[in-house]
This record gives C-alpha cells, sequence and structure tokens, in this order.
C-alpha cells in the first residue's frame, strides 16, 4: 500500500514523543533535519516493512546483501566474461588503501600545521583531504557490496574504520544503500538513497506548502551545499524507525566513536582547531559526494520506470550514467563515474570497472556523460512522465494552471 508522507512520518513522530529516549530524540531530529534538510520527499513512498518483504531478506539482511550479484533479468551479451571481475585482487585493495588514507591523514596533519601560517592555505590543503577522504569512501562503498576484500571478516572490520572517517554508521547506511540498487530509478520505489524527486502531476497535485517545500528542498543551493552538509551530520545520528539491533547499534557506535573523538581532539589540539580543519574537509566532501550521487540518476538521457516497466538490467544502463571524468578526478573518485557498470555488477571492484566498461563497450553502449554536459542537470527540478524526461519548474507553470483551471 502506498502512503504519503505526512500520513506515515508524521504521525510516527507525534506518537513516539512519549515513548522510549532514543524515539524522543528520534522525534526532534526528525522535525529538525526532514523540514530543514529534506524538506519532502516524494508524495508516494513504501513504507519500511513492504519494501523489506519485498526487496530484502527477512534476516541477516546486510552480511546477505554484500554477496548478492544482483543479476539481470536478461543474459547479457558478454555477461559471461564480466564475471572475472567479481573477485577482489588483495594487492590492488591493499594498495588502495596505501594510497588513500595514510595520504589523507598526512594531509590533515598538514592542515594542521598550516594554521601557523595562513588559514588560506588549510582550506587549500582541504580540498586535496577531500579527495582522499572521497577514495575512502569509495572502499567503505566497496565494502557494502562485499566486492573489496576477499575476506567477509576483514571486510567488516575494514568497512566500519573507512566509515568513521565520514562519520557514516556502516550497516545502517549500508543496507540503504543496497536498497537504492534494488529500486534505483523505479518511480513507484523512491526515497532508499536516493535524491527525492517528484513528478510533473505528483506535483501539480501537491499542496501549496508542500510546493513551496519542495521547491526549497530542489534549489541547488539546498541541494548541493547546505543540505549534504546537514544531512550528514545530522541525519545519520539517530537510527529512523530501524528496529533491527544490527542498524541501530551501528548508529550508536559511530555516535559514541564521533563524540570520543571530539574529546580526544579537544584535549590534544583544541575543539576550535579541530573544527577549522574537519569542517572544511565534511562540507567539500559531502558536497562533491551528494552531486556525484545526484548526477549519477539523474541526468540527460536518464530513464525512470513504473514498478510494471521496471527491470534491473535497464535501471543498470539506462538510468545509471557513464560520468566520463577527467583523469584525475577519476583517480580521486575511484572510478564511481563507471555507474552503470556498477549498477550493472555491484560485486566488481571499484578498480576494475573501466577496463569491464573497456571490454564490453560494444555489447552494453552507453553514451558517456562528460563534466560540462553534466552541469544541465542542475536545472532539472521534475520528472515528466508523459515526455519521459527532466524538467524544471517553469515548463509545468503552464499545465498546472490549466489543470486547476
Amino acid at each position: 500500500m502506498l502512503v504519503s508522507y505526512e500520513e506515515f512520518i508524521l504521525p510516527n513522530s507525534y506518537f513516539i514523543l512519549f515513548y522510549r529516549l532514543d524515539e524522543v530524540l528520534q522525534a526532534t531530529t526528525i522535525l529538525l533535519t526532514l523540514n530543514i534538510i529534506e524538506v519532502v520527499i516524494p508524495i508516494q513512498c513504501v513504507t519500511d516493512s513492504e519494501r523489506n518483504h519485498q526487496y530484502m531478506p527477512r534476516k541477516n539482511a546486510f552480511s546477505r546483501s554484500q554477496s548478492a550479484h544482483f543479476p539481470s533479468e536478461e543474459k547479457l551479451p558478454g555477461q559471461g566474461m564480466a564475471t572475472k571481475y567479481f573477485h577482489s585482487n588483495s594487492l590492488r585493495s591493499i594498495w588502495q588503501i596505501a594510497n588513500s588514507l595514510p595520504p589523507y591523514l598526512f594531509i590533515w596533519y598538514l592542515m594542521y600545521l598550516s594554521l601557523d601560517i595562513s588559514y588560506w592555505l588549510t582550506l587549500g590543503l582541504a580540498f586535496l583531504a577531500s579527495g582522499f577522504l572521497i577514495r575512502v569512501f569509495i572502499i567503505c562503498h566497496d565494502c557494502v557490496h562485499g566486492s573489496f576484500l576477499k575476506s567477509r571478516k576483514l571486510t567488516n572490520i575494514l568497512g566500519p574504520i573507512t566509515a568513521y572517517f565520514l562519520f557514516l554508521p556502516y550497516k545502517y547506511w549500508g543496507i540503504s544503500h543496497i536498497r537504492h540498487h534494488a529500486t534505483a530509478n523505479d518511480l513507484d520505489h523512491r526515497k532508499d538513497g536516493d535524491i527525492g524527486i517528484l513528478t510533473v502531476q505528483e506535483y501539480i497535485d501537491a499542496s501549496f506548502w508542500h510546493r513551496v517545500r519542495y521547491r526549497v528542498y530542489r534549489n541547488p543551493v539546498m541541494l548541493f551545499m547546505v543540505g549534504p552538509v546537514l544531512y550528514f551530520l545530522f541525519r545519520f545520528r539517530i537510527p529512523f524507525f530501524d528496529k533491527r539491533p544490527n542498524q541501530r547499534n551501528s548508529v550508536y557506535l559511530t555516535n559514541v566513536a564521533i563524540a570520543g573523538t571530539l574529546i580526544v581532539m579537544s584535549l590534544l589540539i583544541g575543539f576550535k582547531t579541530y573544527v577549522l580543519i574537519q569542517g572544511p574537509i565534511i562540507i567539500i566532501t559531502t558536497m562533491v559526494g551528494v552531486w556525484l550521487f545526484y548526477v549519477q540518476h539523474q541526468y540527460e538521457g536518464a530513464s525512470w520506470e513504473r514498478r510494471d516497466q521496471w527491470n534491473y538490467t535497464d535501471a543498470a544502463l539506462r538510468g545509471s550514467s557513464f560520468y566520463k571524468l577527467p583523469k584525475l578526478f577519476q583517480w580521486f573518485t575511484g572510478n564511481i563515474g563507471f555507474h552503470h557498470i556498477h549498477h550493472l555488477f555491484p560485486r566488481i571492484p571499484n578498480y576494475y570497472l573501466e577496463k569491464c566498461q573497456k571490454e564490453h563497450s560494444v555489447q552494453w553502449p552507453v553514451k558517456p556523460l562528460t563534466l560540462g554536459s553534466s552541469l544541465k542537470a542542475f536545472n532539472y527540478r521534475l520528472w515528466d512522465e508523459e515526455k519521459g524526461g527532466f524538467v524544471g519548474f517553469a515548463q509545468v507553470k503552464k499545465r498546472r494552471h490549466a489543470q486547476v483551471a
């Protein structure tokens, strides 16, 4: 059963105000973050219980999701050859850790030293540190898919460690991300790990205040500057309505680790100094990360379908971008621009994505999205089901007035 955002979220918020302490914190965070950060989510969404029943195993969901290949519904040309990349290379994985995490920590230390010289130098180094932190995130991301290391035990050690540097609760975010793979570009199952978007008709049918909130949410300043920072800092501090102990504990342990870091760093270098260093890194990293995630599924030519027309292969090859970035940016983003390959086969480690794409570019032709052409996505606000593409608010204005009249 489909329910509206207000019908599903808000009544529960008022009820839990009088329940347990963590539920009170939950409600408080909802009122703060969902109305300020997310502002609005698609009018039609699926309840957690329905989503779990349809897309995820009832028990040990996270562990099983790590070994899931998400096979396509139809056999693809060259699919058998691609399976050779499903296995990680231990030496390459170790090398990626070595050229990502230690450089990040070293630059962090240089930022600390640079405070005595010029804060402008500190801010300049923050961009470089953010590049390496994005690489750390890619390692975390591959751990979620079980593609980075052969050992699941080591994966479940490395994953939380890398997630800690991004203030992410590993298992809590991981489940959300796996669900995103199971429902990407599905108009009937939005919200899980997605950047919210309404269809034109949903926007027209929405109340005045719902439209206002949505317009604020889709404003580029909110979507790519303010929202990402607040989302990462606050959204993952409370396990929203997640009753599974593993996911809730993942959030709580991350919060304890963050609190411990703040205390230790405050004693060592001072709270203000820590914020002056870590703040810019988090701001830049989250802004770039959200932009990458946005343009991977909301770009010119992307396909979004209703559930009865949706299939996994099309969602990967026609709904996930081939973001052809300059080589330096490609390196810092861990080949995530080959997102169509990643969605097609999530078990392929990031360092094999480019090679797999080159070997199968004929069998799986996808028009590349360049850094320049991707900027058009800044103007996308709604999905037009009639035209099968993204449109801006101005293009919908006349249609809305005509329907109202």
